[in-house]
């Protein structure tokens, strides 16, 4: 099962950044399930949903890189998006998949799939419909949430994918779990 869904570097809309301030901006989300809770991530930023393979295990690696997958010749990162918010790793169930998102690398586009419980839906928010993170209780670091969507069914936790995913937060982890061993 392979979905292709938005190539951002083919839109003119820009991502949502962070600046130390959530921005409430309205748009499409595709929500999805980590360890029973759901989150969102701007959909201009995903690229593909795959079905969930084995990755190939890359030695002296952080324990939240799950693995590289071989995406149509191009060597991906697959990371554990659970163990990357500091949780347990996320259990491999029959719904689990691997979200391709985009994120700005110092090259240029840099693809990178996040490891998570199921996909749910793509959702149409008003700016009216998403609040400011919240400085406390949700369990990440403030900078990780761009916002906070109300739906009927409570909140949805809208990721700002490129300070999750920051190659040189994750590099740092690295290098301090790798002195550690």
């Amino acid at each position: 099962m392979t979905t292709a869904l938005a190539n951002p570097s083919q839109t003119t809309s820009a991502p949502l950044s962070l600046s130390g301030k959530a921005q409430s901006a309205s748009g499409q989300y595709l929500t999805f399930t980590l360890q029973n809770e759901v989150y969102g991530l701007d959909i201009l930023r995903v690229r593909e949903i795959l079905e969930y393979t084995r990755p190939t295990t890359v030695p002296m690696m952080p324990a939240f890189v799950h693995g590289v997958i071989n995406l149509r010749g191009n060597v991906v990162p697959v990371i554990d998006l659970a163990q990357r918010f500091g949780r347990a790793a996320t259990t491999l169930q029959p719904r689990t998949c691997v979200i391709i998102i985009e994120i700005d690398g110092e090259d240029g586009p840099l693809a990178i799939g996040i490891l998570v419980d199921a996909v749910n839906a793509v959702l149409d928010m008003d700016a009216a419909q998403i609040e400011p993170a919240p400085s406390f209780g949700t369990g990440l670091r403030q900078d990780f949430i761009c916002g906070m969507a109300r739906t009927d069914a409570g909140f949805i936790i809208l990721l700002e994918v490129g300070r999750v995913l920051s190659v040189d937060d994750m590099a740092g982890l690295a290098s301090t779990t790798n002195m550690a061993a």
